[in-house]
């Protein structure tokens, strides 16, 4: 990464975010009981952040017991879609413009021990990009799957710190969930973020406004993949085969729950969209 003037101000900028983030919305975002470390925990030497990387079991059905509470407050992305929901916002990616066929998978939540390793190996099988909205929590957790994903040639976005819905949020929370997430990714990764998807894909102007003071562009969905509602991998696979259009953003999960089924449905369909001449790629700013 070239080091100018730039780039450390905008390092020195979610910094500053996190400690604000930190003093006027600590209990906002966290509450009383959750204890979430200070926002200073998570800034560890370049590279080399610790943390319980293999403190969770690697068994799928150990992986769907230890983060069973998960499922309730993560896995309906778009449980405040539909009817009555707020339109989307014009300044919110759902379709990209692209002259190819290119379409761009997106992978909420994680990182998972066992889900995200086996979504990259199903991508790097068929030769294919793609972009993963990470949980600060769980990169924290999970700091060498970062690096995973990285390397791997995929993009890494920011999903908030705990997964809380920003409209709910005073700018300060908001700002703490947003900042303190592109901290640890810069820690980790060398780079901070320029992508960020809301929670729920709930923006408003506020946190649309903080989004963009943190370096980032907002991301939403064209093809809800509906994985969350473990409706099986056939299902899921057909909804996006059925959905797809050129320069859709696709929205699955490799974590927040079960994933076996994204999992299965992602080598289920990507190849039929290969096979159709869809590209999947990353998503760039």
């Amino acid at each position: 990464m070239r080091w100018d003037k730039h780039t450390n101000s905008r390092r020195w900028f979610l910094r500053a975010a996190v400690a604000l983030g930190a003093l006027s919305a600590g209990r906002a975002v966290f509450g009383p009981d959750h204890g979430a470390p200070a926002a200073g925990t998570a800034q560890r030497g370049r590279g080399r952040p610790s943390g319980p990387d293999t403190a969770v079991p690697s068994h799928p059905d150990a992986m769907r017991r230890t983060e069973a509470y998960r499922l309730r407050p993560m896995a309906g992305e778009t449980s405040r879609s539909g009817p009555g929901a707020s339109p989307p916002h014009p300044e919110v990616a759902h379709v990209l413009s692209t002259a190819r066929q290119e379409i761009f998978l997106t992978f909420d939540d994680g990182p998972h021990p066992h889900y995200t390793p086996e979504i990259l190996r199903v991508l790097r099988r068929h030769g294919a990009r793609a972009t993963f909205f990470v949980v600060g929590e769980r990169a924290l957790a999970f700091p060498r799957l970062l690096r995973d994903i990285a390397d791997d040639g995929h993009a890494v976005g920011n999903h908030t710190w705990s997964h809380l819905q920003l409209t709910t949020l005073p700018p300060g929370a908001v700002r703490g969930e947003l900042g303190r997430t592109s901290s640890l990714i810069d820690d980790v990764l060398g780079a901070a973020p320029d992508l960020a998807r809301a929670p729920y894909g709930a923006w408003d102007a506020p946190s649309l406004s903080i989004c963009n003071e943190l370096g980032m562009s907002p991301v939403g969905w064209a093809v809800d993949s509906a994985d969350w509602t473990t409706p099986g991998a056939r299902n899921i696979a057909d909804t996006v085969v059925q959905q797809i259009r050129p320069g859709a953003i696709v929205l699955s999960h490799d974590g927040g729950g079960w994933r076996g089924q994204t999992v299965e449905a992602l080598d289920r369909y990507l190849p039929r969209l290969l096979d159709e001449g869809y590209r999947p790629n990353r998503i760039e700013p």
